[in-house]
């Protein structure tokens, strides 16, 4: 028998989540994510320039850096000042990635956006929770520049395999207890932009693979209308 308190959700519905949208005064863009207890603040920076291997083409780029703060879990962590972590690195890389896949490069001019995401609570999905938030933020950012830039939405969302049941959207005693865990990221049109998977404890077949997919299709859209409800709310048109 599967119990996920304390909010006592079926296996596949997510966590409450919500967008606060402007949480910050000066970034270009600004959203507070919460899903369940992990909270993440995603701020978006325009800045007139790009690196170096993109002068003179004509393109932008989107860049991400995560971090998880002090005392965003139970015990302290100490800030990443002198060396990045390797996790750090590729959850960056994956936040990047998946921003990308939603801005026309070109559109944007030699421009650069970066998008920071700082834990500031976490439960489980860090990762999933900035891409969803990011997603937001960056919308604002881009809606303040001339052009169509936007031309789709991102999203992401966890799923696992616990005691043989399909969950979706873990927290973290669920992702630490998963015979299998799963990272999804699709764009708004239901494209995937990353499908990680790691068997922790028991391998998984296709039919398990399915299950697991097809659960992750269901959660975007209610994510979507989330993100899309915020972003009409602010009249940041996509």
């Amino acid at each position: 028998m599967i119990s996920r308190e304390p909010l006592n959700r079926k296996t596949h519905e997510i966590r409450p989540l919500s967008l606060e949208l402007g949480y910050t005064r000066y970034a270009e863009g600004s959203v507070l994510v919460k899903a369940g207890n992990t909270h993440v603040l995603c701020n978006a920076s325009v800045e007139e320039s790009v690196p170096g291997w993109l002068k003179g083409t004509g393109k932008g780029w989107v860049t991400a850096e995560y971090s998880m703060l002090p005392r965003s879990t139970h015990t302290r962590s100490k800030r990443d000042r002198e060396k990045v972590s390797g996790r750090t690195q590729e959850i960056q890389r994956l936040i990047g990635r998946a921003l990308r896949s939603m801005v026309d490069l070109k559109a944007l001019g030699e421009r650069s956006v970066i998008v920071d995401c700082d834990v500031l609570q976490a439960d489980g999905g860090t990762r999933t929770a900035s891409i969803t938030g990011a997603c937001v933020a960056l919308a604002m950012a881009l809606s303040k520049l001339p052009g169509k830039i936007m031309v789709d939405t991102v999203a992401a969302i966890s799923v696992g395999i616990k005691d043989g049941k399909v969950l979706v959207d873990l927290d973290y005693n669920e992702d630490s207890a998963c015979e299998v865990d799963m990272n999804f990221v699709m764009t708004g049109t239901d494209k995937f932009v990353e499908v990680q998977g790691t068997a922790e404890r028991e391998a998984f077949d296709k039919k398990q693979l399915d299950e697991m997919t097809s659960a992750a299709s269901e959660a975007f859209k209610k994510i979507r209308e989330v993100q899309f409800s915020a972003l009409n709310k602010a009249g940041v048109e996509i």
